[in-house]
């Protein structure tokens, strides 16, 4: 998890979404515990209710579970429905603009193809 903020979003939301990119890129793993609402706090130096909102975003999205006395859990799945709700965002918030940003400059798809595999690594 990064440990500076910015003031582009609210600070749970910052802390849900670098939870969640924990558990995209595999560093969270199905069942793995996540860090307490005082740990949280604490290392971040912030509010425990901001910190528990962020949790609770995570719980709401059924991304992560409570188990009472124990703690927060990645809930099964949960990395498969980021990466499916993730996929879909980036088609809305990048592709469909960038098309239509194509289509207003007259670019051909076989150009836009070309341009894509030209700096797309595998």
């Amino acid at each position: 998890m990064k440990s500076i903020f910015d003031d582009s979003k609210p600070i749970f939301q910052q802390i849900s979404e670098m939870i969640a990119d924990d558990i995209v890129d595999g560093q969270l793993q199905e069942g793995d515990q996540l860090p307490s609402t005082t740990a949280l706090s604490q290392f971040y130096r912030i509010n425990r209710a901001t910190a528990q909102k962020g949790l609770a975003a995570l719980v709401d999205g059924g991304y992560v579970y409570k188990q009472r006395g124990v703690g927060m859990f990645v809930a099964e799945g949960a990395r498969d429905k980021l990466l499916a709700e993730r996929k879909l965002d980036f088609h809305q918030q990048y592709v469909r603009p960038m098309l239509e940003e194509a289509r207003r400059i007259h670019l051909p798809k076989k150009e836009i193809i070309r341009l894509i595999e030209e700096d797309y690594d595998d």
